[in-house]
């Protein structure tokens, strides 16, 4: 019997190029370093947009119509296992952030940059969400990945410009980069 879809066919997310936690069981390798900022939302021509600013800037608070919303981030560069892509996650639950710096200051386990993959488990939801964090024992990144990642040249501090940093148009000079 023919069927209409792959069995194991799943319909693609509508925004690829960043990772989000979903319920579950969430895998993925760390690519690259993060940075860290601060960052908010703001309501621009009747849409909302992010406002980012790295760690160590002022934060205008002044300026912001919601100072309660502002919230220290990571953004990386990651390999999603279950997407099989290369993305960027935003880190924002001061949670995952401790475990994750824990286990880079931990002799045992080390910097996670290429080096073992890392499980968030999401349960419940609003609220009443959940998030644990597990690292798995070191295992070799899967062939071709970094050197995918290196290709894609992904400039995490566009994220600081309000830019794309997937582009390779926008492009500059970092000593040109203005806050």
């Amino acid at each position: 019997m023919d069927t209409f879809l792959p069995e194991n066919y799943e319909v693609p997310s509508s925004n690829d190029k960043y990772m989000k936690f979903q319920k579950g069981e969430n895998r993925f390798r760390i690519l690259s370093s993060p940075i860290i900022g601060y960052e908010w939302w703001e309501e621009v021509n009747d849409k909302k947009t992010p406002k980012r600013i790295p760690l160590g800037v002022p934060i205008p608070v002044a300026e912001i119509s919601d100072p309660e919303s502002i919230k220290h981030f990571w953004a990386m560069g990651v390999y999603n296992y279950t997407n099989k892509k290369i993305q960027i996650l935003e880190i924002t639950q001061k949670g995952i952030q401790k475990t994750l710096r824990a286990l880079a200051k931990d002799e045992d386990w080390g910097s996670p940059v290429l080096n073992y993959d890392i499980v968030v488990t999401k349960t419940g939801d609003g609220m009443e969400t959940k998030y644990e964090v597990l690292p798995k024992p070191a295992t070799k990144l899967l062939e071709g990945v970094q050197e995918a990642y290196k290709d894609m040249e992904i400039r995490l501090e566009a994220l600081f410009e309000g830019k794309d940093p997937f582009s390779k148009e926008e492009i500059v000079n970092p000593k040109e980069i203005k806050l």
